[in-house]
């Protein structure tokens, strides 16, 4: 057995929306339920909801919520056996409790959709673009096998407190392709662990599995990408975390986020002793032929954000491998970790019935300029059309071996269910083609730089492309070298001029979650899955999300962005883009663009001339329809009525009478993915403390640490969430360590009293998020409230 290597204002708002921090619980409990399958207990400050399950909560990507009266209270956490949950809130609608059910992203199973008629997208047809190279035509090598398994309990993971889990493998070999290869590692997300094959179960609450249980394969759910990308000369390695999911909820502080990270370095550690012939029971097709200064990882829902987390773990390490390319696939992203210097692209499945918010959004939102000098390509994918599920083989029904499910659950919705004549749905069969299209085209892309695969990921061709039967629609971003930002539009700017002046509204996060920001909500909606740019992060969920401009107006209104002097020739650009969307009014709208060059010459064009960046999504409901920013792009080539090597002015102004739009990223840009590997930006972590109770407010004191002193600033933000006590409120701040400083000090509020507690010390997590200019390191830490208060 081996081990694993490897102050600004205080929000208000809890991570779920909540009134926080009563002095005390002036309200009775709640009656609890006749048949006792929940309960509310008063504690000091707050309530504690305890829901039993007739069954193991089913085994999702998403983390499970409890909410009462129809609406969320808080996270849960989950008993080992998976039949208890349990939240401590300081919501006084606990108290008058007349339902405690699961909820999922904030929403009650069976309240999901809309089912009224929708709007549904076509399906592609031959006038679309398409890409100009086939991204799953196979390659000229054949295939070897170098499958390896050491057992279910090979290794122990620290993110996962020591527990074993499995190290097992698929392995593609490109035969007879000349020297090291490039390795890309796949990681698949949460599914139920273990099956039985006679009684057709699932069980995700044992490993090793039970008896008469066997694993579930999930890593076999990708073979057909694998295959094409190792007959294209790259080795593909397909991990096991079985053990992970069946552990993560009950074990560890982030849901196995760090234990992903950790399993993925332990087999890159374990091809590097194959690769050296130091590894007994490895495949001797493996000596010699790795370059692991070439490395691409995929990861599928849960396992998106672990590969993410691998990057940066590895970032970290003296001797990093070379990772170069990272394909978050339906991800989740719980931490709002960001990942600068190394190409990504994030895809998003419309119908995602598990992670419904689409929160792996914040992947791409706040990476965008994360790093002032980040040379690299960066795009979100939304695929219509799609679920959760159906990417990965053994996930899926008629397909898999084991129980497996659609994860988007009312078949009767007019967009996304399987049983509606307006649905969009794609057929289990053509999701899993998309999937394979853009795992193999991508690494081919980024790592094979086959540039004709970049349609798929840039925009190059415009807003959407259809790959195979799905329509895809697209955000990018160019390497710094190959775009000109004028305006991020984050916030004013002194380029940047409105008429009239107070047209300016710039907004950010939803519900009120973010009033540190300073900035009004962009939407006020609770409908978390909506939003896909808004909406609040497990552990990040009072942190401020996706400032961007919120233009609305009932009459003519515009906006003007100067170019620097010294930049005025934009001739090497290929186009001017701008990402946009309606805002949740969803009133029909359109936008002027207008170039002046030198000259005083004018040429102008709509976006709707552009694309159709603003229009509506299909559907209707809590999840639906979508609002979601599309990257229009203007192509420089077209701009032949003005010199555009003397451009001065862009100019924004209202196209209809009426109208309210989103708008984010204006600039320059070409085409380029750049050339990524490991971050050298230092690490920021967050270190944790002990303090007493103490017998009225008070602070406690954490630290936010850098690996190494920077010339810039370094801004991050600090989220404390929930414990099983409510003496610390939840909220976020952010921080900023100066340049030449290693480290600052955080206070967070403190709420003490005389009052002797059930539990001698409380324990709350607080999370470092979205940082710039930095990545992240240790992620959360404990901070513990002794109450020091003498028992009656």
């Amino acid at each position: 057995m081996r081990l694993s290597a490897r102050s600004i204002a205080f929000g208000v708002a809890f991570a779920l929306g909540v009134t926080l921090l009563p002095t005390a619980a002036t309200a009775t409990p709640g009656t609890p339920s006749p048949d006792g399958s929940w309960s509310v207990t008063p504690v000091h400050g707050g309530y504690r909801v305890t829901l039993h399950l007739d069954r193991e909560l089913e085994a999702r990507d998403a983390l499970p919520e409890i909410a009462v009266n129809g609406r969320s209270v808080g996270y849960a956490q989950q008993s080992p056996d998976g039949r208890t949950l349990t939240v401590t809130t300081t919501d006084r609608t606990a108290a008058e409790a007349s339902s405690v059910q699961v909820a999922w992203n904030g929403t009650v199973p069976g309240s999901t959709t809309g089912t009224t008629s929708a709007k549904a997208t076509p399906k592609p047809h031959a006038s679309r673009t398409s890409p100009p190279v086939d991204p799953a035509a196979p390659g000229p090598y054949g295939i070897d096998r170098a499958d390896y398994d050491f057992g279910d309990t090979a290794l122990k993971l620290s993110g996962l407190g020591d527990r074993v889990v499995e190290e097992r493998a698929a392995v593609w070999v490109p035969k007879n392709a000349p020297g090291p290869r490039p390795v890309v590692i796949f990681l698949h997300g949460r599914h139920s662990a273990c099956y039985d094959p006679v009684a057709k179960k699932t069980d995700n609450t044992h490993w090793p599995c039970a008896d008469g249980y066997q694993p579930i394969p999930s890593h076999r759910g990708y073979d057909k990408s694998a295959e094409v990308l190792a007959s294209r000369g790259y080795v593909v390695v397909s991990i096991s975390a079985n053990g992970i999911n069946a552990q993560d909820n009950p074990y560890s502080d982030d849901a196995g986020t760090l234990a992903r990270g950790q399993l993925v370095l332990d087999h890159l550690d374990l091809l590097a002793r194959a690769n050296d012939g130091r590894a007994p029971g490895m495949s001797p097709l493996l000596k010699g032929r790795l370059d692991l200064k070439d490395v691409g990882l995929m990861g599928h829902s849960r396992g998106g954000e672990g590969v993410v987390k691998a990057a940066l773990l590895n970032a970290a390490l003296p001797r990093p491998y070379g990772i170069k390319a990272v394909l978050p696939l339906a991800p989740i992203d719980f931490g709002r970790e960001t990942l600068p210097d190394v190409p990504m692209a994030v895809i998003l499945p419309y119908c995602d019935g598990d992670v419904s918010n689409l929160q792996g959004q914040h992947f791409y939102e706040d990476t965008r300029y994360a790093h002032t000098s980040d040379g690299v390509l960066r795009s979100s994918l939304l695929v219509m059309g799609a679920d959760h599920n159906f990417f990965n083989t053994e996930w899926t029904p008629g397909v898999a071996v084991a129980p497996a499910s659609d994860d988007w659950s009312s078949q009767s919705d007019a967009t996304c269910g399987t049983n509606s004549p307006t649905s969009i749905r794609l057929t289990a069969a053509e999701q899993y083609q998309v999937g394979v299209d853009y795992v193999a085209g991508f690494f081919r892309l980024v790592m094979g730089h086959e540039t004709g695969l970049a349609p798929m990921f840039d925009g190059s061709t415009g807003t959407e492309i259809s790959v195979g039967a799905a329509t895809v629609y697209q955000e990018s971003q160019a390497p710094t070298g190959d775009r000109l930002d004028l305006a991020p539009l984050r916030g004013p700017a002194s380029n940047v001029e409105f008429s009239p002046a107070e047209a300016g509204r710039f907004c950010a996060s939803m519900g009120g979650r973010s009033p540190q920001s300073g900035l009004p909500s962009c939407t006020m909606s609770t409908s978390t899955g909506r939003f896909p740019s808004f909406t609040p992060a497990n552990y990040g969920g009072n942190v401020t999300a996706t400032p961007l401009l919120h233009l609305s107006w009932t009459a003519p209104t515009s906006m003007s962005v100067d170019l620097p002097r010294s930049r005025s020739n934009v001739k090497k650009y290929a186009a001017l883009t701008l990402r946009a969307a309606l805002d949740d009014a969803g009133v029909s709208a359109d936008l002027k663009i207008t170039v002046v060059d030198g000259a005083g010459r004018t040429q102008s064009t709509t976006v709707s001339g552009l694309g159709d960046a603003l229009t509506s999504f299909p559907g209707s409901g809590t999840l639906l329809p979508k609002t979601w920013l599309r990257t229009i792009r203007w192509p420089v080539a077209e701009m032949t009525g003005v010199k555009v090597n003397d451009l001065r002015q862009v100019v924004i102004s209202t196209a209809t009478p009426t109208g309210g739009v989103f708008l984010s990223d204006l600039a320059f840009q070409d085409s380029g993915v750049g050339e990524g590997g490991p971050s050298e930006l230092p690490q920021v972590s967050i270190v944790g403390t002990t303090v007493n109770e103490g017998d009225g407010p008070g602070t406690a004191t954490v630290t936010l640490r850098l690996s190494e002193t920077s010339k810039v600033p370094v801004t991050a933000s600090v989220q404390t969430l929930a414990g099983t006590g409510t003496q610390v409120a939840t909220g976020a701040q952010q921080v900023v360590i100066e340049p030449g400083r290693r480290e600052v000090a955080v206070r967070i509020p403190v709420n003490g009293d005389t009052v002797p507690a059930a539990t001698t010390d409380t324990v709350y997590k607080v999370f470092v998020v979205d940082p710039t200019d930095a990545v992240v390191g240790q992620n959360f830490a404990h901070l513990t409230v002794h109450d020091d208060d003498p028992a009656a």
